[in-house]
């Protein structure tokens, strides 16, 4: 049992801090504790996608012997998508985060029970 445990260690920490984050990112009031919570739940998934595209023992896919023998190399599509992922991850990170200080702004809160009280307010 210990040895399943800790042969699938990565992807059971991504199993974790995702659970974490998304618990987090659904029972938070707080706007800004909510792109937190985003976050790690992106970071989960870059964990995993990272330590299913790693092979033990495989060297990175610069081939410089031609590329006669592919085996010795470990894929490198993991690697762009965690990569295009962290940029993506960044953009709507900042995105939310300047939306969230336009909202507090105009309402003086970042508490999504108030902010709903208040458009129900306003709807009325």
């Amino acid at each position: 049992m210990l040895d399943i445990i800790i042969d699938n260690r990565y992807p059971i920490t991504a199993m974790i801090l995702f659970v974490i984050g998304f618990g987090n990112m659904m029972l938070q009031p707080n706007l800004i504790k909510k792109v937190v919570a985003f976050n790690v739940m992106d970071a989960a998934t870059f964990l995993l996608l990272a330590s299913r595209g790693y092979i033990a023992g495989r060297a990175a896919a610069i081939l410089t012997d031609g590329g006669a023998n592919t085996d010795l190399y470990v894929n490198p599509i993991p690697a762009g998508l965690v990569l295009t992922g962290i940029v993506v991850s960044v953009s709507v990170s900042a995105f939310s985060l300047a939306l969230i200080q336009r909202i507090h702004g105009s309402y003086g809160t970042v508490d999504m029970r108030v902010l709903l009280a208040e458009m129900k307010k306003r709807e009325e």
